[in-house]
């Protein structure tokens, strides 16, 4: 298990490679794998997708302190796409938030780890979400705060493509670029898959980049499992210094287990226990 000290995480811009986040990323999808396995229930195929941005974003890029998530200086992430949980949950216990072994208590009536990120019961949580749509409206507000008190904290939000349906997206979308809110970075999962099929069939949300362009945003393009992409355009964000940046992540659904890639039928179903073990032996998991 690949460990840091707290007081790694309380800078921006940490010194890690690519080779150690692919290294995370990977025991993180065994988590969510595992996790949902347990539970006979989640979402594991959009917490794939999902993971390797916000390994990147945690170990690489956010300032944050797991002995004080209330730590006033933090950098805040919004998983608006509160869903793919999963994914969070791994990062947020690896990086030193609560025990490994509470993963175990994924979406159990008594636990603490629900089915969506719920921020009275999990360390870490800035925000509940799952309401799709809300997450980056809150995450709006949050860079509105930080800007008017004059702190340097930034805000981070993860939104869905299928999410990008909602009209509250645009709504937040076009007030974030109204304030000029250049502490603001959303980073869109485009999977395009959800639960009822391909994102361009079911209601398109493309051309992408040039929606976001019309409503006055600094719009990034890039492979979102290249870890090295990643780093670079969170990189670049920072020197957006007028405009709120999205960053359009390509990603696969089920990314890194060959037979749940690019399934529309894994966003909300776990794996039963035939194919888990295949599964992590993908992984490179002895079973």
């Amino acid at each position: 298990m690949i460990t840091f000290e707290p007081e790694f995480f309380l800078k921006r811009n940490r010194d890690i490679d690519e080779v150690t986040l692919r290294a995370i990323a990977r025991e993180v999808r065994k988590d969510i794998l595992k996790m949902t396995s347990n539970a006979q229930s989640g979402h594991p195929g959009g917490a794939m997708s999902a993971t390797d941005i916000i390994v990147t974003l945690y170990y690489y890029k956010m300032r944050h302190n797991p002995l004080n998530p209330k730590w006033e200086e933090r950098d805040r992430f919004v998983l608006s796409k509160g869903h793919v949980c999963p994914a969070l949950y791994s990062v947020l216990a690896r990086t030193g938030y609560f025990p490994l072994e509470k993963l175990m208590e994924f979406r159990k009536i008594d636990g603490d780890l629900q089915g969506h990120p719920d921020m009275h019961k999990t360390p870490g949580i800035e925000i509940s979400t799952g309401s799709l749509g809300h997450g980056i409206g809150a995450a709006v507000g949050m860079a509105l705060g930080l800007k008017l008190s004059g702190s340097d904290s930034k805000v981070y939000c993860m939104i869905g493509d299928g999410e990008a349906q909602e009209g509250s997206v645009w709504e937040a979308t076009m007030a974030a670029s109204h304030y000029n809110l250049s502490n603001l970075v959303v980073i869109l999962d485009n999977n395009n898959l959800q639960i009822d099929g391909p994102v361009d069939e079911v209601m398109s949300i493309y051309p992408a980049a040039e929606k976001w362009r019309a409503f006055g945003w600094n719009v990034m393009e890039i492979n979102g499992h290249d870890f090295k992409e990643i780093k670079e355009a969170l990189d670049r964000a920072d020197r957006s210094k007028f405009k709120p940046t999205i960053i359009i992540a390509k990603t696969v659904k089920g990314k890194g287990v060959s037979f749940m890639e690019n399934r529309a039928e894994w966003h909300g179903k776990a794996l039963p226990p035939e194919l888990l073990k295949e599964a992590l032996k993908e992984l490179g998991e002895t079973v």
